[in-house]
């Protein structure tokens, strides 16, 4: 399958900024076999994790996130950039491969107790899937996984998750 959903993946040089090489996913959400093969695959590998809340990255993580949470009969939790959301909420610093950014989620959006599934398009350094289960965590909710479309092997970010069940559907070694 991973080959198979390789093909749908569209690379872009120096973007966003020189010397980058961007993966784009949206060739593979305009296909609906390859749409479907991957929240079918995000759902099969975290069915029997019992999931109450999908927590969607923004801002690729929310074209999933919510589709897997519907599939899994779990509700939804966007984390997204900050001033982005409304209400209370709860925020976390972290670095990036290439500066540091932050992420917020809503204070009452994970409830002791639940258990979550953390999805987005792509795992570099880790950063943000880091800083994502500290926030779930910290309002006592319990990481039960990690999906990610794409996984950048070079980039080490797995090596940050070690703690968490992690599952990506493509890599790319270099």
């Amino acid at each position: 399958m991973e080959e198979e959903l390789k093909k749908y993946i569209r690379e872009i040089p120096d973007f966003p900024k020189p010397g980058i090489l961007f993966y784009d996913i949206s060739t593979l959400l305009k296909d609906a076999k390859a749409l479907r093969m991957t929240v079918d695959s995000f759902v099969w590998f975290f069915s029997d994790q019992h999931v109450d809340k999908v927590v969607g990255i923004e801002s690729r993580g929310f074209m999933f996130a919510p589709i897997v949470a519907y599939n899994l009969n779990a509700g939804f939790v966007p984390v997204r950039k900050p001033g982005k959301l409304p209400g209370k909420t709860v925020g976390k610093s972290y670095e990036l491969e290439y500066g540091s950014d932050r992420i917020e989620m809503h204070e009452d959006g994970i409830d002791k107790g639940e258990r979550v599934l953390i999805v987005d398009d792509l795992l570099a350094t880790g950063g943000t899937a880091a800083a994502t289960a500290e926030l779930v965590t910290s309002r006592g909710g319990q990481v039960v996984g990690l999906g990610f479309i794409v996984e950048l092997l070079f980039l080490k970010g797995r090596e940050r998750l070690t703690e968490y069940p992690l599952d990506t559907l493509i890599t790319y070694r270099e």
